[in-house]
C-alpha cells in the first residue's frame, strides 16, 4: 500500500516536471503569439472601421458648405463602399492576395479622403465649421490609432514567424503546430506609407 501510494506521488511529481518543464521550453509560444496576431489585426479592422464611420458625417457637412465638389464627394463615399465590402478575417490573414486587396481599398480611401481635405482650404466657412473642426479632429486622432494598430499588428507577425523558424519553436511547430502557417505582413505599397495622413486644414 505505501509502496502505491509512494509510486503515485513519484509519478504525479516527474507529471509535474516534465509539464513545467514542457511549459517552460515555449511549447504554447506559437499558439500564444498567433492569438495576439489575431487580436492585433481586430484592432487594425477597428480602426479602419472608426474612420468609416466618420465618413458620412463629414461629407454631409463638406456638401453643406460645398456642393459643387459632388464628384470630389462621390469619390469619397465610393472608395468608402469599396473599403467596408472587403472583410478579411483573422483566417485569411494567410492568404497575401486577399491581404493586399484589403490595403488597396484602405489607401484608395485614404487618397479620396486626402482629396476631400485639399477641397476645403476653398471654403473658409466649412473650415471655421464647429462640426468639421470636431471631425476633422477625430479623423486626425483616427489616423493615429490606424498607424500605431497596423505597427502593433506588424510586431505580432514578426514575433509569430519568428518563433516558428527559430529554435525551439521550429521543433514545436513541426512536431504540434504544422498547420499554423507563416503570417502575411503589411508591406509600403505608397510613398510614406508608414506615415499617417496629414489632414490639417490650417
Amino acid at each position: 500500500m505505501q509502496t502505491q501510494r509512494y509510486r503515485f506521488t513519484w509519478q504525479l511529481t516527474v507529471v509535474l516536471f516534465m509539464s513545467w518543464l514542457l511549459a517552460g521550453c515555449g511549447i504554447n509560444n506559437i499558439p500564444q503569439y498567433d492569438e495576439q496576431v489575431k487580436s492585433a489585426w481586430s484592432q487594425v479592422e477597428n480602426q479602419y472601421q472608426r474612420r468609416a464611420d466618420l465618413i458620412p458625417n463629414l461629407v454631409e457637412t463638406v456638401k453643406g458648405f460645398a456642393r459643387q465638389e459632388q464628384e470630389t464627394l462621390t469619390a469619397v463615399i465610393e472608395a468608402r463602399s469599396r473599403a467596408t465590402s472587403i472583410q478579411l478575417s483573422a483566417d485569411d490573414l494567410d492568404d497575401p492576395q486577399k491581404l493586399q486587396q484589403f490595403q488597396q481599398a484602405q489607401n484608395q480611401l485614404t487618397g479620396a479622403l486626402s482629396r476631400l481635405m485639399a477641397v476645403s482650404e476653398r471654403y473658409p466657412d466649412l473650415k471655421s465649421n464647429q462640426n468639421f473642426l470636431a471631425l476633422q479632429s477625430q479623423l486626425e486622432g483616427t489616423e493615429n490609432r490606424i498607424a500605431v494598430a497596423r505597427r502593433d499588428f506588424i510586431a505580432a507577425v514578426e514575433r509569430y514567424n519568428t518563433e516558428i523558424r527559430t529554435f525551439p519553436g521550429r521543433i514545436w511547430h513541426s512536431l504540434m503546430y504544422s498547420d499554423m502557417p507563416i503570417r502575411e505582413n503589411f508591406e509600403a505599397t505608397a510613398e510614406n506609407a508608414d506615415q499617417a495622413p496629414q489632414v490639417q486644414f490650417q
